[in-house]
């Protein structure tokens, strides 16, 4: 049991650290401002606004990745506000004091990032149905998850598992449609 809980002890050590490290960069103007408009696009803003640029360009073909999109958009809503609610993981801005809080927070709970759960599995369903603009959302669904660390919001391991949590929500999806 000493073994499991130094190995976890570990992990957490190397998260916070990592965490201290992307956070550190948010001490440069540039950076801190382009991440901060990359979390804030991350929102919704750029996934929301390029369903109605599908909409508007391609019209009735783009409607059910759209309806897709907001499906997944609503389970992942309320998949990661139930885990929020049940781990009640503080974010790392209000744990360690050398990490600084650069962005919004949008609740008081770090674990999984939402952010990333949306931007992953939009970008897996935008993919899917028009493999073309893969050069545009997956670069900006890593943008949006490394945002998150950088701005004190998360811990990386809140990243990752919200990645993962949106790869399957998208996957899983496929399934049902």
């Amino acid at each position: 049991m000493n073994s499991l809980n130094s190995q976890l002890q570990r992990i957490s050590d190397c998260d916070t650290a990592l965490c201290l490290f992307c956070n550190r960069q948010s001490r440069h103007l540039l950076i801190r401002n382009a991440f901060r408009l990359i979390s804030r696009l991350g929102d919704g803003v750029f996934w929301y606004a390029l369903m109605a640029a599908l909409l508007w360009h391609d019209q009735a073909y783009a409607l059910p990745a759209v309806l897709h999109m907001l499906a997944v958009a609503l389970a992942g809503t309320l998949i990661y506000k139930l885990i929020k609610a049940k781990t009640l993981r503080p974010r790392p801005f209000n744990v360690h004091p050398a990490i600084i809080c650069t962005g919004n927070a949008l609740d008081q709970f770090s674990f999984p990032s939402g952010h990333t759960l949306h931007a992953a599995s939009f970008s897996i369903i935008i993919v899917f149905y028009f493999p073309g603009l893969a050069w545009l959302v997956l670069p900006f669904a890593a943008l949006v998850a490394l945002s998150r660390p950088i701005l004190g919001l998360h811990y990386p391991s809140d990243v990752l598992a919200g990645a993962a949590l949106g790869a399957s929500i998208a996957v899983a999806s496929f399934w049902l449609v």
